[in-house]
């Protein structure tokens, strides 16, 4: 049986350069009544997709903006407010009424058009075909991506582009990758002042994405995505505004509270560690005596490990206490991550005033991190890979390696997957990918905190690698609507492992050559420095560690990988003196 659709309202643009353990020892990153990738679909259909209308350095992958020229960088409100205060100034929540009556309002997309011409359960199987299918539906669509970040995330538009869709850039007027139009890699760059405050950005944005529709190069737009972590609760608000598939605003700004995350999970009957919020001074020692010791006081907004300190006892979260609110009250932006202020500098955008001096005290998490990437569909998983994470950094909670498949035991594998599905849903979403930090500890799996989209780093290559799974590509399929359900082979295909490599003195690199000689090693698939000969770098004793290079390897087995990795690391590959 033959199907043929029509993508209406689309533009001339077109992609000018699309190239770009043992079986018991793993839990597997399927559901076990998942349709099985030898049973096929179970119907016969041949999608066939008509475009009418207007036819015609390395860096690395953080989540991180781009630093613009430094008087634009003094002025920037909207990093301060994602990354101290978010939300920020960005819209509330639409009541779920004026949500439902906006996409009433809206005209259908092109893709869903296609789908409802589809008979529902056609994408329910998990197999190469209907994973064909799936892309077949996004070729030629339209999508919206808020930011770009760094350089290193350079690949999720390549990779978008051999998907055949047709992506817009809205970022600061001199991204890097205003270059991808010429490159013809991105179909367009709407250039915006991403230093003005998160409202005036969400506005403008809205605005320059309504008139796409005029463009006879772009045409209508189909979804709105980011890859980038301060985006995330803007995002969210566009594609409420424009009743388009995406997260609801209130799932996204919970799972960006820390505090809001363990309320939720607290309600959903999952396991929590013990908190509490100190707005002042005077609730520390109440703190101290609900949480008890040893705990963790953090920020109650994300700040990557900045102001995240351990405490033994009450006379160091007192102390602790004061030298965090202290650290807050004087942290500026760079580059788009919180740093203390240089008196010497006059780079950087002061944070006084934006950020939330809000702690939160909890339980210390004893035992192993793992991360468990997620996808969701329809309110239901469809896949979720454990890998395994070392011991961060102490006091700083640096990362350390990763290892995948997770040489956990298999029934610790399967509780860490459940609460990392499980926290997903209380937190209401229902589709997307998502990468969720979690740990076994000696009374059991819980969570650190869910990010509401792909994991930066090597987190794609990781997947794709091990399982088959392209985690870009499913950010495609849910920014359009498209019911997710990636195929997944029975074993994984290989076992992975990297690193962030720390300084583990303070001084200065002296050379990086050693990285270019490990990177022809069989089994290596990248061995990059992320400083360079001369910078200063900084080693635990003196402070938060610096990355200095990135490595991945592969083998047959995650076991094999870590070791060599391991190897690697030892004959410290980056010289600092």
């Amino acid at each position: 049986m033959q199907l043929c659709n029509s993508r209406r309202r689309t533009g001339s643009w077109e992609v000018s350069s699309p190239s770009v353990g043992s079986p018991n020892g793993w839990a597997s990153p399927v559901p076990r009544n998942r349709m099985e990738s030898e049973g096929g679909s179970g119907m016969d259909f041949e999608l066939s997709i008509e475009e009418v209308g207007n036819a015609g350095t390395v860096q690395l992958d953080t989540d991180a903006y781009p630093q613009p020229h430094a008087a634009a960088r003094r002025r920037s409100k909207m990093e301060v407010e994602q990354l101290v205060a978010s939300p920020g100034s960005l819209p509330a929540p639409m009541t779920r009424k004026k949500r439902e009556d906006t996409i009433r309002a809206v005209m259908p997309t092109a893709t869903h058009e296609m789908l409802a011409k589809l008979p529902p359960k056609l994408l329910a199987a998990q197999t190469q075909e209907t994973q064909v299918l799936r892309r077949k539906l996004a070729k030629g669509a339209t999508v919206v991506f808020m930011s770009a970040g760094l350089p290193g995330k350079r690949f999720t538009f390549q990779r978008c582009a051999a998907m055949g869709i047709k992506c817009v850039i809205i970022e600061h007027p001199d991204s890097w990758s205003a270059n991808l139009v010429a490159e013809g890699v991105i179909a367009k760059f709407i250039p915006v002042d991403m230093s003005q405050s998160s409202e005036e950005v969400f506005q403008q944005a809205l605005q320059h994405i309504q008139a796409l529709v005029d463009d006879p190069v772009i045409g209508s737009v189909c979804g709105i995505a980011t890859f980038v972590e301060l985006s995330v609760p803007l995002v969210a608000r566009l594609c409420e505004a424009l009743g388009l598939p995406g997260h609801r605003p209130r799932s996204v700004d919970n799972a960006r509270n820390k505090h809001a995350t363990r309320a939720a999970l607290g309600a959903a009957g999952l396991p929590t560690p013990r908190n509490m919020l100190i707005s002042s001074q005077s609730e520390v020692i109440a703190a101290g005596q609900h949480v008890k010791f040893p705990a963790v006081l953090k920020p109650v907004s994300g700040a990557a490990s900045l102001g995240v300190k351990k405490v033994c006892n009450l006379d160091e979260l007192q102390r602790c206490y004061n030298e965090v609110v202290s650290e807050l009250s004087s942290l500026v932006i760079s580059s788009g991550a919180l740093i203390k202020a240089d008196p010497s500098s006059n780079l950087g955008v002061s944070a006084t005033g934006s950020v939330d001096l809000t702690l939160l005290l909890e339980q210390y998490l004893d035992g192993c991190e793992v991360d468990v990437d997620v996808v969701m569909s329809e309110g239901k998983w469809v896949y979720a890979a454990v890998s395994d994470n070392g011991p961060t950094l102490e006091p700083y909670f640096n990362e350390t390696w990763a290892a995948s498949p997770s040489l956990l035991p298999r029934d610790q594998q399967e509780s860490l997957k459940q609460l990392a599905v499980g926290s997903v849903q209380a937190l209401g979403f229902d589709s997307g990918v998502f990468h969720v930090e979690c740990k076994y500890t000696s009374t059991g799996p819980q969570l650190i905190e869910v990010n509401a989209r792909m994991g930066g780093g090597q987190v794609h290559e990781c997947n794709l690698r091990t399982w088959g799974v392209d985690l870009v590509e499913e950010t495609i399929f849910a920014a359009l609507g498209i019911r997710a359900g990636p195929m997944v082979q029975k074993q994984p295909l290989t076992g992975v492992a990297y690193c962030f490599v720390n300084a583990k003195n303070s001084g200065k690199v002296v050379s990086v050559q050693a990285l270019e000689e490990i990177s022809k090693q069989e089994g290596v698939i990248w061995a990059r420095p992320l400083v360079a000969p001369g910078a200063a770098v900084v080693g635990p004793a003196e402070g938060l560690p610096t990355w200095i290079a990135d490595i991945i390897v592969e083998k047959p087995t995650s076991q094999a990988a870590l070791d060599f990795l391991f190897s690697i690391e030892a004959a410290e590959p980056v010289n600092v003196c």
